[in-house]
């Protein structure tokens, strides 16, 4: 398989990738670790699956009930059962396109409005409560795909819920996020400090840490850098240009 240069895509070595996605110096970490090409488009696409995998199924619980009830009830339940997760299926999607898909051509902007409406209803009914600012205007598409990322990172560190800001700078032209959750048992999440701060522990990547994986790759690509700290029950995610 040959990449856009015409080199060969085989498999990329773990610690180089991080290396050049974090800005580690060469040598500072082992490239024993191994994720080809393959292994990072699977694990994306799992991701997104495991998002959508629950209303798709309550979606197709709804409709065996409406072919087996003749109850009015429980026809009314199975409807609005259907919707309701028909719903939450559409938001997940719509947020993974921008997060994880190509969401425009090369080089096109999207509105900020737009990522704070996928955000807002990508949350809908979880138990995070979301505050959102940010001006009113267009940033690049790997901006956006970086900050909706970032939004999941801070959702996995309140997994019992709580208060979740996100802010933008006003200039976008030198992007700043500023992102605050708050809640019981808030933490960071397991690997994702040491992608954004270079401290891995060299733990192979896997299903499970390859969304905090791939927005350091995407901080990189950006230019951004991305700090993240605990205290008490808040949690603080920061990124702005690299130095």
């Amino acid at each position: 398989m040959k990449g856009p240069s015409g080199d060969l895509i085989r498999t990329l070595p773990f610690g180089k990738v991080l290396a050049q996605a974090i800005r580690i110096p060469p040598g500072a970490m082992s490239d024993i670790f191994q994720i080809s090409a393959l292994d990072l488009a699977a694990y994306l696409c799992s991701r997104v699956c495991h998002d959508v995998i629950s209303p798709v199924g309550a979606i197709t619980n709804g409709l065996e009930v409406l072919e087996e009830e003749d109850d009015d009830d429980m026809r009314g339940f199975a409807m609005d059962l259907i919707k309701k997760s028909a719903t939450q299926a559409s938001a997940k999607l719509q947020f993974a396109r921008i997060a994880f898909g190509a969401a425009g051509s090369a080089g096109a902007e999207i509105d900020l409005a737009d990522a704070e409406a996928v955000t807002s209803n990508f949350l809908a009914g979880s138990k995070v409560e979301l505050a959102w600012s940010a001006p009113r205007a267009m940033m690049p598409k790997n901006h956006v795909k970086l900050l909706l990322n970032l939004v999941l990172t801070a959702q996995h560190a309140i997994p019992r819920g709580g208060r979740f800001s996100v802010t933008v700078g006003e200039d976008v032209s030198q992007p700043r996020f500023d992102l605050r959750c708050e809640g019981e048992g808030a933490r960071i999440p397991a690997q994702a400090a040491g992608f954004f701060s270079g401290q891995h522990d060299g733990t192979p990547v896997d299903a499970h840490s390859i969304q905090p994986f791939y927005a350091a790759l995407v901080a990189r690509e950006t230019g951004m850098g991305v700090t993240m700290t605990l205290d008490g029950t808040v949690v603080s995610i920061l990124a702005s240009p690299a130095a």
